[in-house]
């Protein structure tokens, strides 16, 4: 008989999960797990006392209750947490709460195991030898570390436990951030390394690399070392916190967090346990001196100003006597606060200025050469650079790895490696030497070799250096890179804001790169002409991007420019060339498949509501958010809505809608209400997984765990649509609600204005809304076409555009980024 503990490990045999420690990350671990479809029992210790509550309400040690308290704590904060650490707050109820003491049997059933408790070697070390006089031989267990010794944690463990153990380091928060840093032991399996890298990438949608058992590993090493550098630089050049977050965020490729904001926000207490943990497992008295406690730092924990979460660190908020919020910045100097400032300079300017990261670090590093600045910037780089290279093949065994990790994990545009090939190898090294700084030896070797860059593409491939010889870089599988297919093989079309690109097996992808994706023109006219293409020689289509957003929504200047100039025939025409743009995609006689991500609002959400499928990323913040400008949708998204509404109804009562199935108001109202109210009130999902609980998502619709696939997994429904097929929608005939519907709508914004809700401005909009989604005023379960519903919503839009209310709203979100409510 084959025995349990012999069973092939793999990704698909994975369906159990236990997180231990109901702490920030293990509670943070234990969600993204529920993300993931898992079945999560999350263990934490049980209690010693009771609280106040408890004993209010009798209970004692030996309540359930009580004795779970911690993990049904984690579980019940989980829904109300921002940032949210569920895709949809109906996934806690995945997680079950289990104590140590009560529920260790449960541990044999599960296959992964994730210990998550305090950063302390002895007690990681007690947890782990629970866990392995508990577990079933042959489950996974991995523990959740910033950097301490994988093999010092298991030495005391079972060979079945050591074999089958390593590190996965999620970064916090673990739904938002992208790294997991994954550390073998000299024993661990390479089956069980290989499981756990697909359950990290293709389950939890991670980006993986492999780090090496080393103080704090890859990212946390680097970005330590980056940050104390930067602040012995600050000191140096005399340079404020304000001058400093401005020359090292966006201007160098990096978040706009930049520095000392990071700081506030990673905590300053957390920073200084990094450090002492590189320094005590460091052997190199110069690596020990580079970890070294900075002063001010050690003064700051002292005094409680730990950052964000005591309301104080290098940046701190108060109220002015006009209840205003000031910001201050602390004076390095003295330790006081003063009000922060913009910083500018020549070099701070020049660099926002220059379009692209290369060009920005050109102009940091040259537009002002005696400028502190300048200098500043070129000393804290330099430190970074050197330090990295002289950690390759201590920390990681490839460039790759340690610039993926610097990505994921700190947000960096460019990892250290392929900054410095974008600011120039040879003569950065000449500057390095004549400075008399001492390059790492495989630096120099590989110099004198001839080479000037440490990566390359060559014939479609890419190449970094390693062991003094070009190899070949791994790619990631099922993954489509636009911006690498565009650059290997050009595009079909393209104009200032679009592109139509072949990613093979006769599909193109239209691509958006105006500013923010916004649709206007020229976003127009790619849709027409990419229909055009399609129906052509094409299988089909597929709407992506790789920009920071799917798209924001339509060109809201060009409309309140005609607007207040009271272009009405301008406006009319622009609402109905998008309208009938969107028609055309909805009946092209070819399959499309929406990819949509990040921000996908309005306009953006009515070019992908045509598609056959759409494809969403876990991170997709999708939501018709006209009412916030003073519209309505007008591209369709109404008319849109109005047809979901129905469709929902009609499965509801069957497999089918056929035109002479008279559904009634009663039918329609529950689904026209859901609808209604995500568009009235702007809602935004909080994820791919909340389109379908806003009204918005078809039967077809699916969101994917791995973001990265997104695009390709976009080309396979495509496929698999021309493959079955396919035939494009008939336009059919739309069952309303009518003039019953609307009533009911009516009474909802009358309650919502009465109690306060919403402004009487609101109420106008809301009523047009209501007018569109219920065919006007027809009798209830009248049938009427799409192009009917076309022309409220113009009508609606128009009318709207020219109230004074409306175009204060359209202005203010322009200058101001959010919407106001007048």
């Amino acid at each position: 008989m084959k025995l349990e503990a012999d069973r092939k490990i793999s990704m698909q045999s994975i369906r159990k999960v236990a997180v231990i420690g109901a702490g920030v990350m293990g509670s943070g671990i234990a969600a993204h797990m529920a993300n993931a479809g898992y079945e999560v029992s999350l263990y934490d210790v049980v209690p010693s006392t009771l609280t106040e509550r408890e004993q209010a309400q009798s209970l004692t040690l030996k309540s359930a209750e009580v004795r779970n308290r911690l993990p049904l704590a984690a579980i019940a904060a989980m829904p109300k947490q921002k940032p949210a650490p569920l895709y949809e707050a109906s996934f806690a109820q995945r997680i079950h709460a289990c104590n140590m003491e009560d529920d260790a049997k449960l541990l044999h059933e599960c296959d992964w195991i994730v210990e998550a408790v305090v950063e302390r070697l002895d007690i990681k070390q007690q947890v782990l030898g629970w866990i392995d006089a508990h577990r079933r031989q042959g489950s996974l267990v991995s523990t959740n570390t910033s950097g301490l010794s994988a093999a010092d944690m298991i030495r005391h463990c079972s060979k079945n436990m050591r074999q089958h153990f390593a590190v996965t380091h999620f970064f916090n928060p673990p739904r938002y951030m992208k790294l997991v840093e994954l550390v073998a032991t000299d024993e661990t399996l390479p089956d069980v390394l290989d499981t756990l890298r697909a359950l990290c990438e293709q389950r939890l949608g991670k980006g993986v690399v492999l780090a090496k058992d080393t103080p704090n590993f890859i990212a946390n090493r680097i970005g330590t070392f980056g940050m104390l550098a930067t602040l012995q630089a600050t000191l140096d050049y005399g340079l404020s916190i304000d001058e400093v977050d401005a020359l090292t965020g966006p201007a160098m490729g990096r978040p706009k967090t930049a520095t000392f904001r990071m700081l506030d926000l990673v905590g300053l207490d957390t920073l200084l346990h990094v450090v002492d943990n590189v320094r005590a497992r460091s052997e190199d008295p110069a690596e020990q001196a580079m970890f070294a406690r900075p002063a001010q730092l050690e003064q700051l924990v002292q005094r409680g100003a730990l950052g964000q979460k005591s309301g104080a660190g290098f940046y701190r908020k108060l109220k002015n006597e006009q209840g205003q919020t000031v910001i201050e910045a602390l004076q390095l100097d003295s330790l006081t606060y003063a009000p922060s400032i913009k910083a500018s300079s020549p070099v701070i300017e020049a660099a926002k200025q220059a379009k692209g990261t290369q060009a920005k670090l050109h102009a940091l590093l040259t537009a002002a050469p005696e400028h502190p600045h300048t200098q500043f910037v070129w000393q804290t780089l330099k430190a970074t650079l050197l330090y990295a290279a002289s950690l390759t093949g201590v920390i990681a065994d490839h460039i790759a790895d340690i610039d993926k990790a610097m990505r994921l994990g700190f947000n960096w545009e460019l990892g250290p490696f392929q900054l410095w090939d974008t600011i120039g190898v040879a003569a950065t090294a000449e500057r390095m030497r004549a400075e008399g700084e001492q390059l790492p030896q495989w630096v120099e070797a590989w110099l004198a070799a001839g080479h000037e860059s440490f990566y390359k593409k060559e014939q479609g491939k890419r190449f970094f250096v390693h062991s003094q010889r070009f190899v070949e870089q791994e790619e990631e599988q099922n993954v489509i890179e636009l911006a690498r297919v565009k650059e290997e093989k050009g595009t079909v079309w393209s104009n200032r804001d679009a592109s139509l690109i072949d990613i093979g097996d006769e599909v193109l992808a239209l691509e958006f790169h105006s500013k923010s994706n916004a649709i206007g023109s020229e976003v127009l006219a790619a849709i027409r002409y990419a229909c055009h293409e399609t129906a052509r020689q094409w299988r089909g289509l597929v709407i992506a991007n790789e920009g920071k957003h799917f798209s924001v929504g339509a060109n809201l200047m060009l409309l309140l420019m005609e607007a207040m100039n009271e272009e009405w025939d301008e406006v009319e025409d622009i609402i109905r060339l998008f309208q009938q743009t969107m028609k055309q995609l909805k009946v092209l006689p070819r399959p499309v498949v929406a990819a949509p991500h990040g921000m996908t609002l309005g306009g953006g959400v009515e070019a992908c509501l045509p598609a056959d499928v759409i494809v969403a990323s876990p991170e997709t913040y999708f939501g018709l958010v006209e009412t916030g400008v003073g519209l309505i949708p007008a591209g369709g998204g109404s008319k849109e809505a109005a047809v979901l509404a129905m469709q929902r109804a009609a499965f509801g009562a069957g497999p089918s809608l056929r035109l002479e199935k008279k559904l009634l108001a009663g039918d329609l109202q529950p689904h026209l209400n859901t609808l209604f109210e995500s568009i009235a009130l702007g809602k935004t999902s909080n994820s791919g997984h909340e389109i379908a609980r806003l009204g918005y998502a078809r039967p077809r619709d699916r969101v994917l765990a791995r973001d990265q696939a997104r695009i390709y997994e976009a080309k396979q429904e495509v496929l698999r649509l021309d493959a079955a097929g396919y035939q494009p929608p008939e336009e059919e005939l739309v069952v309303v609600a009518g003039r019953e519907g609307k009533a009911v709508l009516k009474l909802a914004i009358q309650s919502m204005k009465l109690g306060g809700y919403i402004s009487e401005h609101d109420e106008k909009i809301a009523g047009k809304l209501a007018h569109v989604l219920c065919g006007g005023d027809v009798p209830s379960g009248s049938l009427v076409s799409e192009q009917y519903l076309l022309q409220l919503e113009c009508e609606a839009f128009l009318s709207l555009c020219g109230e004074p209310k409306t175009q204060q709203r359209m202005s203010y979100m322009l200058s101001h980024g959010k919407p106001l409510r007048n």
